[in-house]
């Protein structure tokens, strides 16, 4: 008999996370070896999908996924935006925010352009309503988990149709970091052949390690309260607003079909409006105490629910979805690789760019500390940029591929 009870659940969700991530810090060969192959996030993905595709728990029965959603999402995603700081972006230098959303372009197109392609090559492959779950996977390489999460929300995308693309997503995108990094790695080498200027990345080094020494400190009880009262009251402020928007659009045929008469939609949009209007005021600083890591905190929850509603089996049904994945993927690097040699980008800032889109906070550091351990927050703050787009620009991704599968 499965577990069936959603506290039994929680606990057994809570303590995998846990384990997971205490083995990250361990130096033992074994764990070390593990992740040096499997990323941490496939494993808070991965192992509740096992959990529910051997039937030692019920994760379609649970009613955690939708708390995790109507819930913790909308707070995740005021306390990873509102640390957005539009002056600092600003002093990157245009050619860092020209390639980032230059990646941002390129998800957006590379997927109706690939779903359009692959209607060529293979029509079973992306028939029906695949366009839906590709609209996940653009919210996850726009923005992150959270908007993926929101993604699939809005579209009403099926369980194991959704399990598959988290698979594609999983893979694709860590095959395209690994090859981000080997860039890393002869950076220099190929910035002094394209004659590319890195005096801006010499001074922006040495500025974020004057920040982060001016800047960190351990935090209270009272700024975690307010860090989760902050978020968690914006979660019920949209909750609050989204019911009367949600019953303007009611029956009318054209917002219906945007999603504008869905009340999850507006929930989502409302809760990154608050957090980009929030990184405008002095509530930024509450990044110093810690909101994204609470943000993180409850995103790593919201993954582990959505992992439990998967059937691993279901990736067997449509494996040509990972060369779908390919080619969208190959959109985007294409397109920011063009727009780098015209401008004369450093690989840097092509680099970040593209991996604060398609990897989000979660490794977007990774490849930027890559060049250099202090440069780690740039590539937080242009992961946080795309949380804050990856709501909208999905959004509009998805509808741009649903006029190529419905044409």
């Amino acid at each position: 008999m499965p577990i069936a009870n959603d506290a039994a659940i929680l606990g057994l969700l809570s303590a995998t996370l846990g384990a997971i991530f205490w083995t990250t810090r361990s130096q033992a060969r074994v764990w070390t070896t593990l992740y040096r192959y499997v990323p941490a996030l496939l494993l808070c993905y991965l192992l509740p999908a096992l959990y529910n595709t051997t039937g030692l728990i019920d994760g379609d029965n649970s009613a955690l996924y939708t708390i995790a959603t109507r819930y913790l999402l909308p707070a995740t995603l005021v306390l990873l935006t509102l640390s957005i700081d539009f002056p600092a972006i600003a002093r990157l230098g245009p050619k860092a925010l020209i390639l980032f959303l230059t990646g941002t372009v390129g998800v957006m197109i590379g997927g109706p352009i690939s779903l359009a392609l692959w209607s060529w090559i293979s029509p079973d492959t992306v028939s029906g309503d695949i366009w839906k779950g590709m609209a996940t996977l653009a919210g996850s390489w726009i923005g992150g988990g959270a908007n993926q999460a929101a993604m699939k929300e809005v579209f009403a995308v099926d369980d194991n149709l959704f399990g598959m693309m988290v698979a594609v997503d999983i893979i694709v995108a860590n095959l395209w970091m690994a090859f981000l990094l080997y860039l890393a790695g002869r950076a220099d080498e190929i910035d002094a052949r394209r004659g590319a200027d890195t005096s801006a990345i010499v001074a922006l080094r040495d500025k974020m390690q004057r920040f982060q020494l001016e800047n960190e400190r351990i935090p209270h009880l009272a700024d975690l309260m307010i860090v989760l009262g902050v978020g968690l009251g914006a979660m019920g402020l949209s909750h609050l607003l989204a019911a009367p928007l949600t019953a303007a659009f009611k029956g009318i045929v054209w917002a219906e079909r945007l999603s504008l008469a869905s009340e999850f939609f507006w929930i989502v949009v409302i809760a990154t409006t608050i957090g980009v209007a929030l990184s405008l005021t002095p509530a930024r600083k509450l990044e110093g105490v810690g909101a994204s890591k609470v943000g993180t905190v409850l995103l790593y929850v919201l993954i582990a629910t959505i992992g439990m509603q998967m059937d691993l089996r279901a990736i067997l049904t449509n494996p040509t979805l990972f060369g779908v994945g390919l080619t969208w993927i190959l959109i985007h690097g294409g397109l920011i690789y063009l727009v780098a040699r015209l401008i004369k980008a450093p690989v840097f800032y092509m680099a970040v760019g593209s991996q604060a889109n398609i990897g989000a906070a979660a490794s977007a550091p990774v490849v930027a500390s890559a060049f250099h351990p202090a440069l780690a927050p740039v590539g937080v703050l242009l992961a946080v940029l795309g949380y804050a787009l990856g709501t909208y620009c999905g959004w509009l991704t998805a509808q741009m591929m649903r006029a190529v599968a419905q044409s």
